[in-house]
């Protein structure tokens, strides 16, 4: 046996600069077969790659090489999304400018991709950073203003005091900056917003359509757009003309209230505490907590009462106090509730601490109408205590009581969504410039499209606190577009989500002079297959719905859905490892063995943590780069297909990298060997050697079943059926004068053809062994014979006096006569007999021979 090894550290790069030179991966619209958009969500440029981001790209690049060889015309690119502030910091910290920290980290980050040996179309490449391409996004900005989906107002935001920044809902964690981890507080601010509250129903309805994407996800989406139905009631204030206005999907519960509350922004709220310093007091402490649910849902319940009081619609005489509450959201209906204690957890708090009334409007099981305690009922039930409405269920009592409160004017029926409008400016540097010009005479204006890119000035300055560009000494001073009188440009960035909202459309023609090229984005989107992390779920998959359809509505794209397939793969974990003075330690800084975990450096015994995701801050990262200079990108990218379902989380361990490595050794020699000694084979035609139906049976139900495999992300099972079919061959090899050369050379050209997506260095250096023409990357997929899928042998039990002795496969159509010949031929049936003559033979077809002795 030859103990020639695979030289991965000399193959590998030798097949991609073989690639690259014959430009193999670049996309062209005009070459035939259908056309396949396949694409990673691309990565931030923070200087070097983990395991996330090689579990990724293989898992993208799987399906790029698999339709690439199923004939389709591929479009699968790269880029970066190259703004944020990330990059600001590093500026601040290491005293350069963000775009050298920048560049500088994707010059590294695009050699480790490529060691990847990923089919990536290079020549598409940009970042978000490039004037290039964000003068075409400030295009757009301009082109979605004119078209109403761009406004300014004035509104409530997340204001991070750290990072002196804006931020969106879902870049509040836990009440804290998604960066900086500081305690976002509410501030007022003139903001940019896109409008997509447009196209809330509308993309509510489409989750049905997008069969292609995860159930978990279009649920995420569905609550995050929360459409909600139910009424808007007006309630009289007593002493005042003006009334309050009220959003409820619980009209049922109309005659439980017992009191009604503002949020701290309600611009009553704000009227009144123009003349009360204490409610302006306890508004001031509302705003330093954050806005997300999370906290609004937790935090103590906190109430102001204004002194006014409200009137009841339904109960004559009936007054409820009014109060400034902590827990109620601006940005959620009208920014005003009614409280119903009995059936709403958080009013019964509220309630309870304030001593309100505490009305039971829902019986309970069995009709129960004991009073509330310390849990709301929340359930159905007939309504009590609700006069007209008692007996009806909930669902009946929402109609009739709107129906009620129509008839005298105070209700109409409404829905209302979660979802607000996205605002957008930034107080930060490293972002995309907002193109407008403010002038005293003639207002906000647009730059002109002749003028764009307006770009980024590069002699910046960090050392005072907030946007650099804002204390400028020159750029923000222009010329109104208008007047021609001085003006001021806008200091203000957007959201970095803005910069991903569209760039797969850009992926379509990266160098055009418009933001997209119509026709070819008519061609090549929407994008087929998108992976990803289930990270980006709500912000980024929603933002880029919206700028589809913004992109539509402005002529530019025919459709409104940018993803028809959306995969969102597991995250990599590894070991935690603590030193015994409870330092976090890299992998690389302990050893295992027999008796236990020990640090390199001291021989201490080391405490093993839990297997979490990698991080940093753990210290439980592996760098792939290493990984890949050992084992080879090969190694990396079968590993981490084959050890669990994608959708899972992958738990790194170097026995694991160390076992996919010695496959790739062990399919090398199969092929190395197996074709170097095709010449022991029997010398027939394909299918008369007398091993020819099982070997090519096996090569064509693995063929077969990891095509489904890959087409259902199934990677992990079509690893699974190539190491089977690689023990079925190894076997075979053993008697390979009973197959035929044309059988033989079948088998060691298909398992070529089905590991080429996963390991395609060593899939062409498998190629070039058996002496074929071209490269794998540009042969077809194998087809599979659907009559070598049909078993026709079947495996029988030989019993002798009842008991087992041996196992025989007979043909389905085998006569009872062949079938006992091979029964009593079997050695262990001989030695059962001992030399003994059967009296009775019983064959039943397909199932079990019976020998009695």
């Amino acid at each position: 046996m030859s103990t020639e090894r695979y030289n991965i550290a000399e193959a590998e790069p030798r097949w991609q600069k073989l690639w690259d030179s014959q430009e193999i991966y670049r996309a062209d619209h005009t070459r035939p077969g259908p056309k396949y958009y396949a694409l990673e969500m691309f990565p931030y440029p923070s200087g070097r790659i983990h395991m996330g981001h090689v579990r990724n790209y293989t898992l993208g690049d799987v399906i790029a090489r698999f339709k690439r060889a199923q004939g389709y015309n591929v479009l699968h690119p790269m880029g970066w999304d190259a703004f944020g502030l990330p990059a600001e910091n590093a500026a601040m910290e290491r005293g350069v400018n963000p775009a050298d920290w920048t560049y500088s980290n994707i010059e590294h980050m695009r050699g480790e991709i490529k060691s990847m040996g990923l089919s990536l179309d290079w020549s598409r490449e940009f970042a978000t950073c490039d004037p290039a391409y964000y003068g075409q996004q400030q295009k757009l900005f301009v082109r979605m203003m004119q078209a109403g989906l761009v406004y300014q107002k004035e509104s409530w935001v997340n204001w991070d005091p750290v990072d002196m920044t804006v931020l969106a809902n879902e870049q509040v964690e836990d009440g804290r900056g998604w960066r900086s981890g500081a305690i976002v507080e509410k501030k007022l601010l003139k903001q940019w917003a896109f409008k997509i509250t447009k196209y809330s129903q509308e993309m509510l309805d489409a989750l049905k359509q997008l069969e292609g994407w995860p159930g978990k996800v279009r649920l995420m989406q569905e609550n995050w757009i929360g459409r909600s139905e139910g009424a808007e009631l007006a309630f009289e204030i007593a002493g005042r003309e003006d009334k309050l206005q009220i959003f409820t999907t619980r009209p049922d519960t109309i005659y439980g209230a017992s009191f009604c509350a503002m949020a701290p922004e309600h611009p009553l709220t704000a009227q009144l505490a123009e003349e009360n310093p204490q409610l302006a007091a306890f508004v001031k402490e509302c705003q330093k907590s954050g806005t997300s649910q999370a906290v609004i849902e937790t935090q103590e319940k906190q109430g102001f009462d204004t002194g006014l009081r409200v009137k009841h619609p339904l109960i004559e005489g009936k007054e409820l106090p009014l109060y400034v509450a902590n827990f109620i959201l601006m940005d959620y209906g009208t920014g005003a509730i009614f409280g119903c204690p009995g059936h709403d957890q958080r009013d019964l708090d509220f309630a309870r601490k304030y001593g309100l009334e505490v009305i039971r409007v829902v019986s309970g099981p069995d009709g129960d109408t004991s009073e509330i305690g310390n849990e709301a009922y929340t359930a159905d039930g007939p309504m009590v205590n609700s006069e007209s409405l008692n007996g009806l269920t909930s669902a009946q009592a929402i109609t009739a009581s709107i129906d009620l409160l129509a008839e005298s004017g105070m209700a109409e029926r409404r829905i209302s969504y979660r979802l607000r409008d996205w605002g957008v400016s930034r107080q930060r540097y490293w972002g995309c410039p907002i193109p407008v010009v403010h002038c005293d005479d003639c207002g906000t204006l647009p730059v002109p499209e002749d003028q764009m890119p307006v770009e980024l000035p590069k002699d910046v300055s960090f050392d005072k606190p907030g946007n650099p560009l804002d204390h400028h000494p020159t750029w923000k001073h222009t010329s109104c577009p208008g007047c021609g009188k001085a003006a001021v440009r806008e200091t203000d960035t957007l959201d970095t989500f803005a910069d991903s909202s569209w760039y797969f459309a850009r992926f379509c023609s990266p160098q055009d002079p418009q933001p997209v090229d119509v026709d070819q984005a008519k061609y090549w989107l929407p994008v087929d297959q998108y992976v990803g992390g289930i990270e980006h779920a709500v912000l980024h998959l929603l933002y880029s719905r919206f700028w589809t359809r913004a992109m539509r509505d402005i002529g530019l794209l025919d459709l409104a859905e940018p993803f028809a397939g959306l995969f969102t793969q597991g995250m990599v974990t590894h070991e935690t490892y603590k030193s015994q003075d409870g330092k976090w330690l890299s992998p690389d800084e302990i050893k295992k063995s027999a008796d236990g975990v020990v640090e390199v450096s001291t021989g201490a015994a080391v405490n093993v943590g839990p297997v979490i995701k990698m991080s940093k801050s753990k210290r439980n990262t592996v760098a792939p780069v290493e990984i890949i200079s050992t084992y080879g990108a090969d190694t990396a990218r079968w590993y981490a297909l084959s050890d669990s379902p994608p959708e899972r989380d992958l738990e790194w361990t170097e026995s694991g990298v160390e076992g996919a490595w010695r496959f790739v050794q062990r399919l090398y020699r199969l092929v190395n060997e197996g074709h170097a000694r095709s010449a022991e084979c029997a010398d027939v035609a394909l299918g008369e050697g007398s091993n020819d139906r099982a070997v090519r049976s096996a090569v064509h139900r693995t063929i077969d079943g990891v095509t489904g495999d890959i087409d259902s992300f199934a990677f992990n099972k079509a690893v699974a059926r190539l190491h089977e079919l690689t023990n079925q061959l190894s076997n075979a090899s053993k008697n390979l004068d009973q197959i035929s050369k044309p059988a033989w050379a079948e088998a060691l050209e298909c398992i070529t053809l089905l590991v080429a997506p996963m390991m395609p260095h060593l899939a062409e250096e498998l190629w070039l062994l058996q002496g074929k023409s071209g490269l794998v990357v540009q042969a077809s997929w194998p087809k599979v014979d659907p009559g070598l899928l049909v078993d026709d042998q079947v495996k029988i039990a030989v019993q002798v006096n009842g008991k087992v002795r041996a196992t025989i496969e007979v043909a389905k159509d085998q006569s009872k006569d062949e079938t006992q010949a091979m029964a009593l031929a079997e050695e262990a049936v001989q030695r059962a007999l001992a030399g003994a003559t059967p009296k009775k033979v019983i064959v039943v077809p397909g199932r079990i021979v019976n020998v009695v002795v």
